[in-house]
């Protein structure tokens, strides 16, 4: 049977991503996966420069995603199915690509943990993101700023005469395009992922990619890596070295061995041949291995804690069996990133697919029998000298220019190729992908002038890469253009000079509240609480007389400034205006879970210490609780000594 690739529509229990937060993202969300100063100095040289090495300040010019609730109802998913006698893949182009499923035919066994719902958590840099399947992360630290966002995808030529998939897009954080090529030759137990990243700059850039791959979970699962010692990440913000597979009285390698949630990144010799494998009671389940320059391999696992497994019960229907992740990466960690020079790329090559082992060999005592056992089946399965001529034969197809579209992506590629003329062959950006959110840059880039909306709206996403720093600098000088101009000088980190563009803005504004959110977020930073929650309190009361309609676009303004304005408003001990400001919004917004957290905090600051109470004792659900947030417990414990009910319990750290 030939390779065949169509395009296929899979129905799951959905809950819609809903509208972007129409507010700049000036402070990044709380990303776990950072290390305390004293830590650093602690990591071998390298580790520590590359974990030093460009991080992020913000999510600029990426807007964040918390729109999303809690119902489910079945919604049909744009999918590509990837097929021959042996495999079947299934793509979700519309949702970063996700490979959701890797089904092997001869054994009927689904390779991958395949969620069988969508629900969007707060777990990407910037904000939703889904679990499940194999994703691409790419960009910084953390899940990507793609996990719910379309890529573009299309049928290229394959080496072997066939057909595959590629997929692809603009990576905005840095600014960098990249591909991914998934390559399913005839007859084959094995998925090819040929990867290409490219700086079209004249400036180096930092570079991050880790494969992320969610593999079911039992008590008997175990993951293997040719390791002999990890870097353990536990969420307490440190990064210690320890022995593989047992460490503090547990053998690590089963991820239902440890209480709490933790990261294992394994310490590959440089001259191993690259792998990571999750096994069953039987010996089967899925190995990845790759060329040498993804040299990172990663076991993440939830453990068997109530925390965990809350957040397990939180990502997916009532019922479902729980998951680990299995990763591979660029550096040894998933805290550093690497330099990519001027011009330059990267490329690789991944394989996926199903491994059989001697199972008493593989869950015996002997881990170096148990990895010698892996990889000699992984060796008759897929000797590594194949994988390696795999990449030779994909290379010169990598540059190969699309035959037929399957999905569209975004349009910020096409203003990038727009504004630079950049050639790049195999990924196009076309023209007509541009669309309303890109309108006024291309004015700004064609004109020099930065165009004001037709009518009253909060302002569209902002770009803030140097050039276009630049271009804002030299135009007209309009509120709007103000505003803009001040969040890519707040990026760039020249802080004084965005609130002073900013000021000038708000002197000639109609529509100030925008320019007056960001001055309040400015002097949050600076120290200046007071002042901060007084512009606040003047900004959402801006805003809420401007509001037009209950359509989306304002109910999302409306909500995310009113949430800032009340927790500004608290910070002070103005609970009488948090409260105001609290009751100005719409009661539909005030039933959703986050804002009756808030209301339960405005209580307890209130000092109606039952009331908060009874706002836990009916129940709710934070749709968007942020991964490792501790709010909960928090508030918890100062209403009440009781222990924190499971439904609200998702510690991933011990107490402490």
């Amino acid at each position: 049977m030939a390779t065949t690739v169509r395009r296929t529509v899979l129905t799951l229990p959905a809950a819609p991503v809903g509208p972007p937060n129409p507010l700049p993202a000036l402070r990044p969300l709380d990303e776990m996966h950072s290390l305390d100063e004293r830590a650093k100095q602690e990591l071998p040289r390298e580790m520590a420069r590359q974990i030093g090495y460009e991080p992020l300040r913000t999510v600029l010019p990426v807007r964040v995603l918390d729109g999303y609730g809690r119902e489910r109802t079945p919604t049909r998913l744009d999918a590509i199915v990837i097929e021959n006698e042996r495999l079947r893949a299934t793509v979700l182009p519309g949702l970063g690509g996700r490979i959701h499923s890797l089904h092997h035919k001869p054994t009927g066994r689904e390779l991958l943990y395949a969620n069988p719902v969508f629900q969007p958590a707060d777990f990407a840099l910037n904000g939703a993101w889904f679990s499940g399947g194999i994703e691409w992360n790419v960009g910084a630290t953390g899940h990507t700023t793609l996990s719910c966002a379309p890529l573009h995808a299309a049928l290229v030529p394959a080496p072997d005469g066939g057909e595959m998939v590629r997929l692809w897009e603009w990576e905005r954080l840095r600014d960098l395009p990249f591909q991914v090529d998934l390559w399913l030759p005839a007859d084959s137990d094995f998925l090819h992922v040929g990867v290409r990243i490219r700086n079209p700059h004249e400036w180096p850039a930092p570079v991050y990619w880790w494969s992320n791959i969610a593999v079911e979970e039992h008590e008997s699962t175990r993951v293997l890596a040719p390791a002999e010692e990890a870097w353990q990440f536990g969420y307490e913000r440190s990064l210690r070295r320890v022995p593989v597979p047992e460490w503090q009285g547990a053998d690590r390698t089963y991820p239902l061995r440890g209480e709490y949630p933790a990261d294992y990144f394994y310490e590959v010799p440089d001259e191993a041949r690259k792998w990571i494998a999750s096994l069953d009671a039987d010996g089967l389940g899925l190995i990845q291995t790759s060329t040498d320059v993804l040299r990172g391999r990663k076991l993440f696992l939830w453990g068997s804690g109530r925390g965990g497994r809350r957040w397990q019960q939180w990502l997916t229907a009532p019922g479902t069996g729980g998951y680990a992740e299995i990763q591979a990466g660029l550096a040894r960690t998933q805290l550093e990133h690497v330099r990519l020079d001027a011009g330059g790329e990267l490329s690789w090559l991944e394989s996926y697919g199903p491994l059989a082992a001697d199972p008493g060999a593989v869950h015996g005592d002997d881990w170096g029998a148990a990895r010698v056992e892996v990889e000699a089946r992984l060796s008759e399965a897929l000797p590594r000298a194949e994988v390696d001529a795999a990449y030779e034969a994909w290379r010169p197809y990598a540059d190969g220019e699309p035959a037929e579209s399957l999905a569209t992506g975004s349009g910020w590629g096409a203003l990038e190729v727009l504004r630079a003329g950049y050639k790049l062959p195999g990924t196009p950006f076309a023209e007509s992908t541009l669309g309303e959110e890109q309108a006024p840059w291309a004015e700004l880039l064609t004109t020099g002038v930065f165009p004001e909306p037709r009518g009253v709206t909060p302002p569209g996403p902002s770009l803030v890469a140097p050039y276009w720093r630049d271009m804002l600098e030299t135009a007209p000088a309009e509120p709007l253009t103000e505003y803009h101009l001040g969040i890519a000088q707040w990026h760039a980190g020249d802080l004084a000079q965005a609130v002073r563009s900013w000021e000038r803005g708000l002197h000639r504004a109609s529509s100030r509240w925008p320019l007056l959110r960001c001055l309040a977020v400015a002097d949050q930073e600076g120290g200046h609480l007071v002042r901060a929650a007084e512009r606040y309190a003047e900004a959402f009361d801006d805003l809420c007389q401007e509001r037009r309609d209950d359509g989306e676009t304002w109910t999302a303004a409306t909500a995310a400034l009113g949430r800032e304005a009340v927790a500004a408003l608290l910070a002070v001990g103005r609970t009488a205006e948090a409260r105001a400001a609290f009751s100005r919004l719409r009661p539909a917004v005030r039933q959703r879970g986050r804002f009756r957290l808030i209301d339960a905090q405005l209580l307890l600051a209130e000092g109606r210490t039952e009331a908060a109470r009874a706002v836990f004792d009916a129940g709710f659900e934070v749709a968007d609780l942020r991964e490792g947030a501790e709010i909960l417990g928090e508030l918890w414990s100062q209403l009440t000594d009781e222990a924190l009910p499971d439904a609200y319990d998702y510690r991933m750290r011990p107490p402490g």
